[in-house]
């Protein structure tokens, strides 16, 4: 009799021990998917700024024609993101472009490409930080997996079944005390699912041409801006 017991009460602390090994694992992952859900939203706002200034170079085309034409030549998705973007209000957080020249339609053209270049250089930088993103999400998918192939999930969850109400009460169970209702879906508390890349709704990167490759369209796209809409470009350069 006082062999089981003895075998019992060591059957439970080794249970409780493999218990205690799971939630310090588990409290890892979650800290790990605590600082990619952080990142996702810093990723997030990236793609706001880069989309600022795909929406300051379409203002330069004045018309709605006009910058569907150059949206066309920049092989921008539609609908997209990054295409409503453009069609939003020029927002006051981006700074406007100074530029020299000696007449006002090339310092047109001169803006024109400037404001390419510099889009193309932050959807370069969006690119590394959403590819890195996507890294570290399937790094993380990686150790989830690991870590349920390490647990057997329904053994513990038979374990802290078996336990009565005043010692479940008594112990702190995923940091905190399971009442006899919250113990029938304890299993939905312990599981834990992969993160999906897709559904953080994140923006792709956009797959801009180099700023040499368009910068004959571009040129062609400010002479007729310009000619069309001297007035309205003046104004828009004061």
């Amino acid at each position: 009799m006082i062999e089981d017991d003895l075998i019992g009460s060591l059957t439970r602390q080794v249970k409780e021990e493999v218990i205690e090994n799971y939630l310090t694992e588990r409290r890892l992952i979650r800290l790990q998917m605590e600082d990619i859900e952080n990142a996702v939203k810093t990723v997030k706002l990236q793609a706001v700024r880069v989309g600022r200034r795909l929406n300051r170079l379409a203002h330069l085309m004045i018309h709605p024609n006009m910058k569907h034409r150059m949206l066309d030549a920049l092989q921008i998705p539609q609908p997209s993101f990054w295409s409503e973007s453009a069609e939003k209000k020029l927002s006051r957080r981006i700074r406007f472009i100074r530029v020299n020249a000696i007449t006002d339609r090339r310092k047109f053209r001169k803006l024109v490409l400037e404001s390419y270049k510099r889009l193309f250089a932050h959807v370069g930088k969006y690119q590394k930080n959403h590819d890195a993103l996507r890294e570290e999400c399937e790094a993380v998918n990686l150790n989830i997996r690991s870590f349920q192939k390490n647990f057997d999930l329904l053994n513990i969850l038979n374990f802290l079944r078996s336990l009565d109400l005043q010692t479940l009460e008594r112990k702190q169970i995923l940091g905190e005390n399971f009442n006899a209702e919250e113990l029938a879906s304890v299993d939905q508390k312990l599981y834990i699912k992969s993160l999906s890349f897709v559904g953080f709704s994140i923006p792709p990167p956009l797959q801009l041409p180099p700023p040499g490759a368009v910068e004959r369209i571009l040129t062609e796209l400010s002479e007729e801006v310009y000619r069309k809409y001297e007035h309205q470009v003046k104004t828009l350069m004061l």
